[in-house]
């Protein structure tokens, strides 16, 4: 009975529910949250694209700074949407991966942790992506910093995205995209 009752308890938090969302304990802490985005209804996160600064010398690094969903209608393949939450200004969108028949399931991200003083800081680095189908799809993104665990599972896939972004600091340190939240279907 107890075995029981620990797996009512544990099996939400392993594949939220419709609606909840999934997150990572290992985002920055720089930035606001941008507003939830979802896919239309009856369509699914399948595919990313990912804003990536490159290395900028002795420049000011800001990695990753926004992301962008591609999402399939579930009836009609052919018919796709994407979506976005905040991004930040710098770098370049790399090419689309996407699941092939699956949808986006769950996501761990590569952070760099505050360095504290007058270093540069980047926060967010890259994500990883688990479909439906197990397929795993890491971004095209930087290599600072280090990957965290990753998200609890959404059974029927991803259907929205919330970034938290931190704006232009002038002079100071930028740091860009810090940490992002996904919606279950």
């Amino acid at each position: 009975m107890k075995l029981i009752f620990a797996l009512l308890l544990i099996l939400p938090l392993a594949f939220p529910s419709e609606g909840s969302q999934i997150s990572v304990t290992n985002g920055g802490p720089w930035g606001s949250w941008g507003g939830m985005v979802m896919c239309p209804k009856s369509y699914r996160a399948f595919g990313f694209s990912l804003k990536v600064e490159k290395k900028q010398g002795s420049g000011d690094d800001t990695a990753l700074n926004g992301i962008r969903l591609l999402c399939r209608h579930t009836e009609n393949r052919n018919i796709q949407r994407i979506i976005w939450s905040s991004e930040q200004r710098w770098g370049r969108w790399t090419s689309y991966q996407n699941c092939g028949c699956g949808y986006l399931q769950s996501f761990n991200l590569r952070v760099e942790r505050p360095k504290g003083g007058r270093v540069d800081d980047t926060a967010a680095n890259n994500i990883r992506f688990r479909c439906t189908n197990g397929r795993v799809m890491s971004g095209a993104g930087m290599s600072w910093g280090g990957w965290g665990g990753w998200s609890g599972r959404c059974s029927r896939g991803i259907c929205g995205i919330m970034t938290r972004v931190e704006r232009p600091q002038g002079g100071g340190d930028d740091t860009a995209l810090n940490d992002v939240i996904f919606r279950c279907c």
